[in-house]
C-alpha cells in the first residue's frame, strides 16, 4: 500500500464532524501532492487543491495550523500553475501565500519559510506578466528570509540561489551591473555551500555558470568565459543520460564553447559545440519545448563553421535545419520569428559567397514576414526593424535604388524609438544608422530627402511633461535630434520624448511606483533622455545658421563645408549614443538679440551640463601639430574647454586625437600634459574647474593672447569663467566691454589682482586695461620666506604695540567698490617726496626717472611717454600698494611668529601703482605701461606707512 492509501484510509476513519478530520484531510492533500511531483498527475493535484481548501474551513482564523495549511494550498497552486500555466493559479497562490506569512509574524519559527514560499510565488507571476513591482518586492523577501537563515542553516543555500536569480531578472530588466555582480557573489556563496554529493550542487553549478557567462558578454573577460565552462562541464557530469536537465547543461556549455570560439579562434572549441548542440538536440525531439531553440544553436554553430572553412556543402545543413524546423512551428508560434531571421543569415551568408541577388531578395521578404508577426508591442520589433534594414542597405549596395536605403534609415530610427540607450541592441542600431546616413550624405550617391514619418502620439502624463519643461528650461532653446537631422524646438523635443520607448516605459512604471519612487524614475528618466553634445570647433566659410537648416534634416543637404562639419558633428554624437546636439552655428537665431543674449549667458552652463563636448580641430591632421592649432588662440574656446566635464578632440579627418579608445581626453594624463602646454592652465583647473571670481588675474591671463572676430567678445567670452551675468551690447568698443566686465568683478569679489597690469590704460578707467593683452605678463616672483630675516626686516619686541595697530588698520578697512566709473580702492600709500628725469631719449622714446617716496627706497622707472609738469609738483603723486583685508587672516592676538610673518609680508617687494592727484580729492593711474616695483625700506616704514581709502578715476 503505497502512502496514498494509508492517508485515504486514515480518512475514512475520520467521517466528517469528528476530530482530527482536519489532520486526515492536510495528511491526504500532502501525499497526493508528492506523488504528483513524481508520476504527474494532474488529477492528484486538483484532488489536493480540493481537500485543502475544506481544511482551511476546518482550520479557521486564529486555529494553529492555519498557516501550514495556507502555505501547503499556496505550493499545490502554483505547481497546477507550473503544469497548466492558467495565471488564476498564480494569483491565488500568491494571496494564500501572503496570507501565510501575515499569521506568522516575526520570531514565529516557520516565518522565513513562508517570506520564501511568497517569494518564490511573486517571482513566478513577475515571470509570467514581467512586472516589477513583484520582482522587487520577491527580491525583498528572499532577502529577508535570508537574514533568518545564517551561516549552518540547511535552506541557506536556496535563499542564496533565489536572490541571486532575482538580481539576475532585474539586470535583465533594467541592466545594472551591480545586480549582476551581486547575482554572481551570491550564486557562488550558494555553491560553496553545496558540497560534492549535495541533491542540488548541479544546479548551483549551471546557474553559477550562466551567471558567468552573462558578466563574459558584458566585460568580454576570458576568466569568466572560462569558469563558466569549467562549472557548465561539472553539472553536466552530474546529469547523466536520463537526466531531465541535461538538455540545458548540453546547451549552456555549447554556447560558451562557442564564445571562446569567437575570441581565440580554436576551432576545436566549434567542434566541440557542434556535438554537443546535437546531442542536446536529440534529447529534444519534435514537440519538446526547447526543441526549436536546440535546432537554432546548432544551426548557429554549423553556420560558423561554414564562415570559418567557407564550404557550401556545410551551409546547406543548417538552411535545412532552420527549415525543417519552421515546418514544425505553426503560424503564431512565439518561436517563428526568431527561426525566420537565423533562415535570413544563412541566406545571406549564401548571397556573399555565391552573390545570387535572389538569396538576398529571399532574405528581404522573409525579414518582412517576420517583421509582421512583431507588432509595435512585441519584444522583438526593433530587432527585427533593424535587421529588415540591413538587408535593404545590402540591396542598396549592390543596386543603388534609392527607396530601399531610405526605407533602411527609416526602418533604424523606428527602432532606436523602440529601444532604450543602454541596451546592446541599441548600440548596433545606432551604428547602422549612422552608416546608412553616411551612405546618404555621400557625394558619390545622389539621395532625395526623405520626408519624416509620422508618429504615432502617446498620452502624456502632466507631470511628466512638466518634468520635461523644468529640464528643458537648463538646457539650449534649439538642438539637432541626431537620428533625423532635424533642428528641434523645445516643444519637438518633448514631442519626441513622447513617442519614445522610455516615456512608455516610464508611463508604465509610474503607475506602480510611490510618489518617492516615482519622482526619482521621472528625473532619472527625462535626465538621460535628454542628455546632449555640444560643439567646439573654430568657425570657417559657409557655416550653416539657423534659416538654412530650419525645417530641414541635415542629412539631406550639402557636404561642403560648414554643412558637412555639422553632419559629421551629429553623426559623431550618435555614435556616442546620444540622441541631441548644439552648435553654436545653427542653434541660435543670432537675428535676435533676445536670443543672443540668452545664449551667450547660458553658454557656459550649457557647456557645464552637457554629457559631452565633441572638439573638431580642423587644422590638426597628426599629432605633432595639436599645440598649434588656431583652436587653442581663439577667444569663446577658452570656456568651451573649461567648462564640460567630458570632451573628446577630433582631427581633421574626423578621427579620435592620437586614435586613442578613452571616453574623456580630460581623464588622459598625456592629453592633459598638452593641453596645459598648448592653453597655459594648470592641470588641476582643466580637470576640476570652477566658474566665479577667485583668482581673477589667473583667469585673464589664459584669455590674455586669445581673440575674437569681433573685438567685444573677448570680454563677453569670458561672461561664464567668471559667473557674472551682464548685459550683451554688441558695437560698444572693446574697452568697454573688458571695462565693464573688471568692474563687476570688483564689486562682486573685491579682488585687486585684476589692477595688476601693464600696458595702455583703457578710456573706461586708468585702472583697467585697453586690451587684455595685458594681464599677459606674469607678475614677478616673490621672494620664499626664509627662517632668516633681513636685517632691514628685523623684528624688535618694542615694536609690538605699533605692529598690532597697523595690523588692525589693514584687518578693518573696507572692501574695494566699483560705482559710477569710479574705483573706491583701499591702499597702502606712500607719498611720492622727490622726482627727478634722469634721462631723456626721444628717438625710442623713453624717458627715465628716479623717484622717492615715503618709506619707500628709491626706485628708478623708464616709461614711454614724458609726464606733464602738473605730475612733477610736490604732493602731486603717490605711490599705493592696493589692499584688500582677505590678503591676511584676521586674529585677535598676535603671537611672535605671526608678527615676524606679518613684518616680512609688509617688507617685501610689491607691484605699486602710481597715481595723480586731480580736484575734488579724486586720482588717476598713470605710467600704467611700466611695472613699477617698489620696497618698504625697514619695519620702521612698514609700520609708518598708512592705510587709505582712495577714490579712483
Amino acid at each position: 500500500m503505497d502512502d496514498v492509501s494509508r492517508k485515504r484510509a486514515d480518512l475514512e476513519r475520520c467521517p466528517p464532524g469528528s476530530n482530527g478530520r482536519d489532520v486526515a484531510l492536510f495528511d491526504l492533500a500532502v501525499a497526493l501532492r508528492i506523488r504528483f511531483t513524481k508520476g504527474r498527475k494532474l488529477g492528484d493535484l486538483d484532488e489536493a487543491i480540493t481537500l485543502l481548501h475544506e481544511v482551511l474551513e476546518l482550520r479557521p482564523s486564529g486555529h494553529h495550523a492555519r498557516p501550514s495549511s495556507l502555505q501547503e494550498l499556496a505550493l499545490c497552486l502554483l505547481n497546477r500553475y507550473d503544469s497548466q500555466g492558467a495565471a488564476a493559479d498564480v494569483e491565488e497562490a500568491v494571496t494564500f501565500a501572503r496570507a501565510a506569512l501575515e499569521l506568522r509574524l516575526p520570531g514565529h519559527p516557520d516565518r522565513a519559510v513562508s517570506l520564501y514560499d511568497l517569494a518564490c510565488n511573486l517571482w513566478r507571476r513577475f515571470e509570467k506578466h514581467a512586472r516589477m513591482y513583484d520582482l522587487e518586492e520577491a527580491l525583498a523577501l528572499h532577502r529577508a528570509a535570508l537574514k533568518l537563515r545564517p551561516y549552518g542553516h540547511p535552506d541557506r543555500s536556496s535563499s542564496l540561489q533565489e536572490v541571486s536569480l532575482c538580481l539576475l531578472n532585474r539586470y535583465d530588466s533594467q541592466g545594472a551591473v551591480a545586480d549582476l555582480e551581486e547575482a554572481v557573489a551570491l550564486g557562488r556563496a550558494a555553491l560553496e555551500l553545496r558540497l560534492p554529493g549535495h541533491p542540488n550542487r548541479a544546479v548551483s553549478l549551471y546557474d553559477l555558470a550562466c551567471k558567468l557567462w552573462r558578466r563574459f558578454r558584458i566585460h568580454a573577460r576570458m576568466y569568466d568565459l572560462e569558469e563558466a565552462i569549467e562549472l557548465h562541464r561539472a553539472a553536466l557530469e552530474l546529469r547523466p543520460s536520463g537526466h531531465p536537465n541535461r538538455s540545458l547543461s548540453l546547451r549552456g556549455l555549447a554556447l560558451c564553447l562557442s564564445d571562446r570560439y569567437d575570441s581565440q579562434g580554436a576551432v576545436a572549441d566549434l567542434e566541440e559545440a557542434v556535438t554537443l548542440a546535437h546531442a542536446a538536440l536529440e534529447l529534444c525531439p519534435p514537440g519538446h519545448p526547447h526543441h526549436g531553440l536546440s535546432v537554432n544553436c546548432l544551426a548557429d554553430y554549423i553556420r560558423k563553421g561554414f564562415q570559418q572553412r567557407t564550404l557550401l556543402h556545410d551551409l546547406e545543413d543548417p538552411v535545412g535545419l532552420r527549415r525543417a524546423a519552421l515546418e514544425l512551428l505553426p503560424p503564431g508560434h512565439p518561436d517563428r520569428p526568431s527561426l525566420l531571421r537565423s533562415l535570413v543569415l544563412c541566406l545571406l551568408d549564401r548571397y556573399d559567397n555565391q552573390g545570387v541577388v535572389g538569396d538576398l531578395e529571399e532574405a528581404i521578404t522573409l525579414r518582412r514576414a517576420a517583421l509582421d508577426l512583431c507588432p509595435p508591442s512585441h519584444p522583438s520589433r526593433a530587432s527585427s526593424l533593424h535587421e529588415l534594414a540591413q538587408c535593404l542597405a545590402k540591396h542598396f549596395r549592390h543596386q543603388p535604388i534609392v527607396a530601399d536605403l531610405n526605407e533602411a534609415i527609416a526602418l533604424e530610427q523606428e527602432a532606436l524609438q523602440l529601444l532604450t540607450p543602454g541596451d546592446p541592441s541599441y548600440d548596433v542600431s545606432r551604428r547602422c544608422f549612422m552608416t546608412y546616413l553616411q551612405m546618404k550624405i555621400s557625394p558619390q550617391v545622389p539621395i532625395t530627402p526623405p520626408s519624416v514619418p509620422d508618429v504615432p502620439r502617446f498620452d502624456l502624463n502632466q507631470v511628466i511633461r512638466g518634468f520635461a519643461l523644468e529640464t528643458l528650461k537648463m538646457m539650449p532653446t534649439r538642438l539637432v535630434h541626431t537620428h533625423t537631422g532635424v533642428l528641434c524646438s523645445r516643444d519637438a523635443q518633448i514631442s519626441h520624448f513622447m513617442e519614445s520607448q522610455q516615456f512608455s516605459q516610464l508611463s508604465s512604471s509610474c503607475r506602480t511606483s510611490t510618489p518617492d519612487q516615482r519622482t526619482k524614475l521621472i528625473h532619472t528618466t527625462i535626465s538621460g533622455y535628454f542628455q546632449f553634445v555640444t560643439f567646439s570647433h573654430r568657425w570657417g566659410e559657409g557655416e550653416p545658421l539657423l534659416r538654412d537648416i530650419e525645417g530641414r534634416s541635415i542629412y539631406g543637404m550639402s557636404t561642403e563645408g560648414g554643412f558637412g562639419k555639422l553632419q559629421a558633428f551629429c553623426l559623431r554624437a550618435c555614435e556616442q549614443n546620444y540622441l541631441w546636439a548644439w552648435s553654436d552655428t545653427c542653434c541660435i537665431d543670432k537675428d535676435s538679440s533676445a536670443d543672443l543674449q540668452e545664449a551667450i549667458g547660458s553658454m557656459f552652463a550649457w557647456y557645464r551640463r552637457s554629457a559631452l563636448t565633441i572638439v573638431h580641430l580642423s587644422d590638426v591632421a597628426n599629432a605633432n601639430s595639436f599645440g598649434s592649432s588656431e583652436w587653442f588662440r581663439r577667444g569663446w574656446t577658452l570656456q568651451e574647454l573649461l567648462a564640460p566635464k567630458t570632451v573628446l578632440f577630433y582631427t581633421q579627418d574626423w578621427s579620435l586625437y592620437k586614435n586613442l579608445s578613452c571616453s574623456n581626453h580630460k581623464t588622459d594624463v598625456n592629453v592633459v600634459e598638452e593641453l596645459e602646454m598648448a592653453t597655459g592652465v594648470e592641470s588641476r583647473f582643466l580637470t576640476d574647474f570652477s566658474p566665479g571670481t577667485n583668482d581673477a588675474r589667473s583667469r585673464l591671463q589664459w584669455a590674455s593672447l586669445r581673440c575674437t572676430t569681433r573685438p567685444e567678445d573677448i570680454a563677453y567670452s569670458l561672461f561664464g569663467i567668471f559667473d557674472l551675468h551682464l548685459p550683451v551690447l554688441y558695437g560698444e568698443f572693446a574697452e568697454k566691454a573688458l571695462g565693464r566686465l573688471l568692474a563687476e568683478i570688483i564689486s562682486q569679489s573685491g579682488d585687486i589682482s585684476v589692477l595688476d597690469w601693464v600696458g595702455k590704460a583703457s578710456p573706461f578707467h586708468s585702472c583697467f586695461p585697453a586690451q587684455i593683452i595685458s594681464y599677459h605678463k606674469l607678475p614677478l616672483p616673490q621672494p620664499p620666506d626664509t627662517d632668516e630675516q633681513s636685517p632691514r626686516m628685523s623684528w624688535q619686541p618694542s615694536l609690538s604695540p605699533a605692529l598690532r595697530d597697523h595690523y588692525r588698520s589693514l584687518t578693518e578697512s573696507p572692501l574695494p567698490q566699483f560705482t559710477n566709473r569710479r574705483l573706491t580702492l583701499p591702499c597702502i600709500t606712500h607719498r611720492v617726496t622727490a622726482i627727478q628725469l634722469q634721462g631723456e631719449y626721444p628717438l625710442t622714446p623713453s624717458y627715465k626717472y628716479k623717484i622717492q617716496a615715503s618709506g619707500l627706497r628709491p626706485l628708478e622707472i623708464a616709461m614711454p611717454d614724458k609726464l606733464e609738469d602738473a605730475a612733477m609738483k610736490q604732493g602731486a603723486l603717490q605711490l599705493v600698494r592696493p589692499w584688500h583685508s582677505k590678503l591676511l587672516s584676521p586674529s585677535v592676538d598676535l603671537d611672535a611668529m605671526t608678527e615676524m610673518q606679518l613684518l616680512s609680508t609688509l617688507g617685501k617687494p610689491f607691484h605699486a601703482l602710481l597715481l595723480i592727484r586731480l580736484p575734488h580729492n579724486e586720482y588717476k593711474r598713470i605710467a600704467s605701461s611700466t611695472l613699477i616695483v617698489a620696497e618698504p625700506v625697514d619695519s620702521g616704514s612698514v609700520l609708518q606707512s598708512k592705510v587709505t581709502t582712495l577714490n579712483i578715476v
